[in-house]
């Protein structure tokens, strides 16, 4: 498991928060089409460690590259002090990025027939999918990603020439439930940077999309024929300007 030390984190912090304002280097550090990657020890590990209903992603830059390292939280909502943190460093996928979302849908039928034979009652009813797992829909996790891949880089422009990259994240709040996807067989989890618009702050900010990779994710292996399975997870909020847990 590829992980840093207390010390490697905070020399990565320091440099992202350093170069948050400096357009030029952003641009280099930054393809837009590169993405985490973690592998299923790191999110079983945060799955132990976390005590809260989010954890932290937190952004940093190492030997001029950048990171994003998993925080896990106690309780409150603080950031738990431990030995070492998984880490994942933005690169290039590996492989195409595939986008799974599953439906299904049970038709139950009813029929009575009185004491004699005849028909009393005849009916039918759909029983729609529900969502057991946080997730999003698949159209609106493409266009964030979309919006990223072509937008960001104007985005980022405008936070470092009119706000000195003040407004720029440090760290982003994930649901604590991207870490249990509804199926057994995990192999990895790509994490894609998206940007969406918010209504509340009335502008575009960016997020963090989890996409969860197993070794085969089609059809219910428990038999249940009311679900809906994605392997797309929900928004994670960016800090700033979303700094407190919710």
């Amino acid at each position: 498991m590829n992980t840093f030390n207390r010390e490697q984190c905070e020399i990565a912090f320091a440099e992202w928060d350093n170069c948050r304002g400096n357009y030029n280097a952003i641009k280099d550090l930054i393809p837009t089409n590169y993405v985490f990657d973690f592998d299923a020890e790191q999110i079983n590990w945060m799955k132990t460690e976390n005590k809260c209903t989010e954890f932290c992603a937190q952004i940093g830059i190492y030997e001029n590259k950048m990171v994003a390292v998993l925080c896990p939280m106690d309780e409150g909502g603080h950031k738990k002090e431990v030995q070492d943190y998984p880490y994942s460093f933005l690169a290039e996928l590996k492989e195409d990025l595939n986008l799974v979302e599953t439906e299904e849908y049970t038709l139950v039928k009813n029929a009575v027939l009185s004491k004699d034979l005849k028909t009393v009652d005849n009916s039918s009813d759909m029983f729609w999918p529900i969502a057991n797992k946080p997730m999003m829909e698949q159209d609106k996790a493409i266009e964030a990603i979309e919006s990223w891949r072509n937008d960001a880089m104007m985005w980022f422009y405008r936070e470092c020439t009119e706000f000195q990259g003040a407004r720029i994240f440090r760290q982003f709040y994930v649901p604590a439930e991207n870490l249990n996807p509804p199926k057994a067989g995990l192999s990895h989890m790509v994490c894609s940077f998206g940007l969406k618009f918010s209504q509340v702050y009335q502008r575009v900010l960016p997020t963090l999309i989890f996409i969860s990779f197993y070794t085969d994710l089609e059809g219910s292996e428990n038999g249940v024929s009311v679900e809906k399975i994605s392997n797309t997870y929900d928004w994670s909020n960016a800090c700033p300007p979303v700094c407190q847990l919710t």
